[in-house]
């Protein structure tokens, strides 16, 4: 969601601060800002609603330079999108402050503030923070006890990070349940939402756990834990290039992830297939005996990562013989549970910092699950450091707002945990060589597949005029339409639903008529011959058809049908194969409507906040 970055330096830091917000506008915002303590010790800030360009002509228009400096881009919480509202928050012309994440007690804190005198310009929770630091630097304590003592204070989440013009090369951090790291340089130092807003200035990070404060000069870094003692946290070095966010040839990022998955796939799969065995190794040395333990998987994630998990529910129960149940996140956490013994907590997460997955996987340690395991992208996150196994999906970053690569390569790795807990269930040797080599031929459909992205492209023109849109399919396919139906509403605010296509007579069919698109996804499996009687009764009511199916079950194209061909199959990977027609299709009529694909309205890439 929000982004931060800061720094303190030798040199000028506008430039460094500038770009590190260009590098995390695709996680979604609506205004800008950043503030910096000049060669006089005053601290000077610009802010603009809208895209960060408009904070760059800011810049350009009335130049700030410093050697201390904080960024941020802010997607709303508390208040609407205004310049007032946007961070940095100052107060007193001394202390600036950057914030991510929801502070809930903030109206009884704010009270207390009015009560000692301090005036409020924002309808912001961040505002009290720097007030409330203020206020204790008022007392006599310096920047960095005056932070501890404040964010002691705090209920809720947080990212911030502070800098005073009392103490000009200081910059202090503190993070509890939004992400912060911490880039090192040579006599330079960074902190940012997101390894992604440094690379074009170090690959040198800190990774800053629940609860730390990081007290950041030029020459050094100190970490605090939450007690208050001095800690060792390891420097890591990040494998991103700096180019590794640049969209190169493709138009936009999600084309350019679109394009990117075969590959992907292949890095999925890399290291963890021998020639007849997934190597159960890969997701840790307990693994083995984890799964061969596991007698239920709970399922937790949100969005895209809850429609990977109800795909992961069919191959779970149909392949491994595990009964598996799956849920969104931020219900999880508010109803009683019944644990069955033996059951492992599954979460799926791209970022693995979602503030209702990391909340979840902290309220299943307390309910008695065996074990957690996590599938997810980001191997610094939150959700990976707290979790007894971990798949890394390896997808590599994934800018557009809209999810593309992370949901296949989530899909590949659930797969491959499902044949490692399989084999100690109900998963044969034979079946088991049969899936690795269906894995192994993965990247190469899924290449022939974006092969027909002219004709995909062709279809979106009919779906430009269309104010709402249907998905159907069934069985492993069903959460494949739900995905392809979020793809197409995200980005060109197309309302559309999915239904299993077995449920049409029970409702839906009453929307059916010739200006609602019916998208359906019709592999050769075992309920090819009823999704095809399904698919009758949308044409006997005037709809018309838009299908994706292999050679073998595809209607002939006519009056009222549009059919795309993909390449065979083997069932139990389609829906992988099946998800990039659908991610076309959404592009290309995006694209037509004009619509910001990458960063679409109200929408925020990680929801770090709940």
């Amino acid at each position: 969601m929000c982004g931060i970055v800061g720094a303190v330096a030798e040199r000028d830091v506008t430039a460094i601060l500038l770009e590190g917000l260009k590098r995390l506008e695709y996680r979604g915002y609506d205004s800008a800002g950043l503030a910096v303590l000049d060669d006089t010790g005053a601290m000077r800030r610009h802010r603009a609603v809208g895209k960060v360009a408009e904070l760059v002509a800011a810049q350009e228009a009335e130049p700030l330079a410093g050697h201390t400096g904080l960024a941020h881009t802010r997607w709303a919480t508390h208040g609407a999108p205004s310049e007032a509202n946007a961070h940095p928050h100052v107060a007193g012309e001394r202390i600036a402050l950057v914030h991510n994440g929801i502070i809930e007690n903030h109206e009884a804190m704010r009270s207390a503030l009015i009560e000692r005198g301090y005036g409020f310009t924002s309808e912001t929770d961040t505002e009290v923070v720097v007030n409330a630091i203020h206020a204790r630097t008022e007392r006599g304590e310096d920047l960095l006890t005056a932070v501890r003592s404040a964010v002691a204070d705090l209920d809720g989440a947080y990212a911030i990070g502070v800098i005073s013009a009392h103490e000009p090369g200081r910059l202090v951090a503190a993070r509890k349940g939004s992400p912060l790291v911490v880039g090192v340089g040579i006599g330079e130092h960074f902190i940012a939402s997101d390894v992604s807003a440094l690379l074009p200035v170090t690959q040198q990070f800190i990774f800053l756990e629940e609860g730390d404060i990081a007290d950041l000069t030029r020459e050094a870094v100190t970490v605090y834990d939450r007690d208050g003692n001095v800690v060792e946290r390891p420097v890591r070095t990040s494998e991103l290039s700096a180019d590794a966010v640049e969209r190169g040839r493709y138009r936009h990022f999600m084309a350019k992830e679109i394009h990117e998955q075969p590959s992907a796939v292949a890095e999925t799969l890399e290291g963890r297939l021998s020639e007849r065995r997934m190597l159960t190794e890969t997701l840790g040395p307990e693994a083995a005996d984890v799964l061969s333990r596991a007698q239920r998987i709970q399922i937790v994630a949100c969005g895209t990562s809850y429609h990977a998990g109800l795909v992961a529910r069919y191959w779970f129960e149909g392949l491994a013989g595990i009964p598996c149940d799956v849920e969104v996140a931020s219900e999880f956490r508010y109803r009683p549970h019944v644990v069955p013994a033996g059951t492992v907590f599954l979460t799926i997460s791209q970022s693995g910092e979602t503030a209702d997955s990391l909340a979840a996987l902290r309220e299943a340690k307390s309910l008695g699950y065996m074990a957690s395991l996590a599938i997810c992208n980001v191997p610094e996150s939150s959700l990976v450091r707290e979790s007894d196994l971990v798949l890394m999906t390896r997808a590599g970053p994934e800018i557009g707002v809209a999810s593309t690569k992370a949901f296949t390569t989530q899909l590949t790795a659930l797969l491959l945990t499902v044949i490692a807990a399989g084999r100690q269930h109900a998963l044969t040797e034979a079946r088991e060589a049969e899936l690795v080599n269906a894995l192994r031929r993965l990247p190469g459909r899924l290449e022939q597949t974006l092969e027909l992205e002219p004709a995909v492209q062709r279809l979106a023109e009919d779906f430009v005029d269309k104010r709402h849109s249907l998905f159907l399919g069934r069985g492993e396919q069903f959460p494949i339409a739900l995905e392809g139906a979020l793809k197409l509403k995200e980005i060109s605010y197309i309302h559309a639903e999915a239904y299993p296509a077995g449920e049409l007579k029970h409702g839906p069919l009453a929307l059916v008529d010739s200006e609602m698109p019916v998208v359906t996804v019709a592999p050769n499996d075992r309920l090819v011959e009823k999704l095809k009687s399904n698919l009758q009764e949308v044409r006997a009511r005037g709809g018309r058809l838009y299908v994706f199916a292999d050679a073998a079950t595809a209607p002939a194209a006519g009056d009222g049908y549009e059919v795309v061909t993909l390449p065979d199959t083997d069932p139990v990977t389609a829906p992988i194969v099946y998800t990039l027609p659908l991610q076309l299709l959404a592009y290309h009529v995006a694209v037509l409507k004009g619509t910001d694909v990458d960063q679409p309205r109200n929408l925020a890439k990680s929801v770090t906040v709940e």
